[in-house]
């Protein structure tokens, strides 16, 4: 083949890939036109026709897997989820929806990783946009649940096991006191403050689990919610990524609390405070229940 032909043959099969990338792009829009409308059926089939022209771009699958997740098909939201996955790594949806789907199923430890990695995603690419406050929300309500079932078990397991350390003081006192040929009021009072001394070391074990105040040095001072995206300002306060950051877009670029001027620029992550926080809810699974 010539050089000529070969250039012409080129440019014929980039024009013909050109108009099928064209042609499934006007399907994605057809499919999401019917998504508006709730026709989730039809937007299946355009998203799918779209898919079958280039199965190479990710947000068709997501797209689909959306629909299938209004359908609450949950089991095709984890394979078209995986497959866009493969295509695009980085899709904050894919990831999103994959651990929705996950959580379905009661996975919950691979659930949470995969809302873990839709937020780190989501707050690299837009970090006050609404998906990212969806993906938290998801987040903590998954974490919470995880907690309240760990917690469920340690307390009965915490009960039982405190019942039969009674049993066995009090049959050890019993023996004891039958030895003796009768009860004596010392060992009636050294009795009792065995058992208040039992009674307060199992308090102490299930403390972790009792829901208090959280400090408020893991509070933002805005908000008061413990953090989710710590960052520090110049003056040494400690803020909320987004909401530092729709305070500085729409009431001005100053310090909530100090009025210095401030910049987005000068905003840098709170490294401490957020491990502090990551530790925090790690021990306290009920922080993350959200009022």
């Amino acid at each position: 083949m010539s050089p000529t032909v070969a250039a012409a043959a080129a440019a014929a099969a980039a024009m013909d890939a050109a108009a099928v990338a064209k042609q499934a792009e006007q399907l994605r829009q057809e499919g999401n036109h019917c998504f508006k409308k709730d026709r989730f059926g039809a937007a299946i089939d355009a998203y799918t026709e779209a898919i079958a022209l280039c199965p190479n771009v990710a947000i068709y699958w997501t797209n689909r897997a959306l629909c299938h997740r209004r359908r609450n098909d949950w089991k095709r939201v984890e394979e078209d989820c995986r497959r866009a996955n493969q295509i695009d790594h980085h899709s904050v949806k894919a990831h999103y929806m994959l651990g929705l789907a996950l959580l379905q199923r009661e996975e919950y430890a691979e659930g949470v990783k995969e809302l873990e990695k839709a937020l780190d995603f989501g707050r690299g690419a837009n970090p006050k946009g609404y998906m990212v406050e969806e993906i938290w929300l998801e987040l903590a309500k998954a974490k919470y649940l995880e907690w309240e079932h760990e917690s469920t078990n340690r307390s009965w397991e915490l009960q039982s096991l405190k019942e039969t350390c009674e049993e066995a003081l009090k049959e050890k006192n019993f023996l004891d006191s039958s030895y003796a040929n009768g009860y004596f009021d010392g060992d009636t009072k050294s009795n009792t403050e065995q058992l208040e001394a039992l009674s307060r070391v199992f308090h102490k074990a299930a403390e972790d689990d009792i829901p208090t105040e959280v400090p408020d040095y893991l509070c933002c001072k805005i908000t008061l919610d413990i953090f989710r995206d710590p960052v520090i300002a110049p003056s040494g306060f400690t803020y909320e990524r987004a909401v530092i950051l729709n305070h500085l877009e729409k009431v001005g670029k100053f310090d909530p609390i100090t009025r210095e001027p401030l910049f987005k620029s000068q905003l840098v992550p709170n490294l401490a405070i957020k491990e502090a926080v990551g530790a925090f809810l790690d021990k306290h699974g009920w922080a993350y229940k959200m009022d």
